[in-house]
């Protein structure tokens, strides 16, 4: 029982909180409706004294309405405006990129396939390695690159070839009179194999090689492309060298 009178007696105290709380409310009102009223009624009696500064004060608010609105019309118009120049260059641009001509394929894989011997012989020691890693590239060596410079220990091109193996390629731009010589297959076969780890090794010449480069190429396993070979490697009348090399425990 005394809880309960506790609860009425709280409940009482918060009805008698809120109805104080509106009725300051409503006197607040009052007393805002009562200065606009007041203000307003000066403002009136002002009019009528002073007219003339009556009319430049609504003159003034007018013109200030005036100026805010053109401002807002004017800040659009100019949004508007930037919207369509971009629009514009956009369009400029896309008509610009549509009439640009595809970029030309690389030359490199196609120009070589109709080359005659003659043009092989005519390209110099750097362009030659470049049409050698193009023909490689073509025939399914997609990573091939030239790698030959000082130092490189006889490999003009690495690459590797579609069944895995690691191609190391030996370069050699020769004149027809100046064939590749048993000295040279020695040192490209003292390093293919046991520095650069080929899976296959081939030599490649614009001319053509000595009987005894030949033969210590056999018994190592390099093989040897002349200027007929290449000729017709790169016109697809042969397949690529190193198939001529079979993969180890194949």
């Amino acid at each position: 029982m005394p809880i309960q009178v506790r609860e009425r007696v709280r409940r009482h105290r918060r009805s008698e909180f809120d109805l104080r709380r509106t009725a300051l409310g409503f006197a607040l009102v009052a007393v805002l409706l009562c200065g606009a009223g007041l203000a307003f009624r000066t403002a009136l009696e002002s009019a009528e004294r002073h007219p003339v500064v009556a009319g430049v004060a609504v003159a003034a608010l007018v013109a200030a309405a005036v100026a805010v609105l053109r401002r807002r019309r004017s800040r659009r118009v100019a949004a508007e405006a930037a919207s369509a120049a971009l629009e514009a260059v956009y369009e400029v641009v896309d008509t610009a990129l549509e009439e640009m001509p595809d970029p030309e394929p690389d030359p490199g894989p196609e120009s070589v396939r109709s080359l005659e011997p003659a043009g092989w012989q005519d390209m110099d020691p750097y362009d030659f390695e470049e049409a050698v890693a193009a023909l490689c590239r073509r025939d399914g060596c997609a990573d091939a690159e030239v790698v030959g410079g000082a130092g490189d220990l006889g490999a003009d091109v690495v690459a590797t070839t579609p069944d895995g193996r690691r191609l190391v390629v030996q370069c050699k731009r020769y004149s027809s009179g100046n064939r590749v010589g048993s000295q040279e297959l020695q040192r490209f076969g003292g390093t293919c194999y046991a520095v650069h780890e080929a899976g296959a090794a081939v030599v490649v010449t614009t001319s053509t090689f000595t009987e005894p480069a030949l033969e210590y190429a056999e018994q190592c396993g390099i093989v040897c492309v002349d200027l007929d070979g290449l000729t017709a490697w790169s016109g697809a009348g042969a397949p690529p060298p190193w198939q001529a090399v079979h993969p180890v425990g194949g």
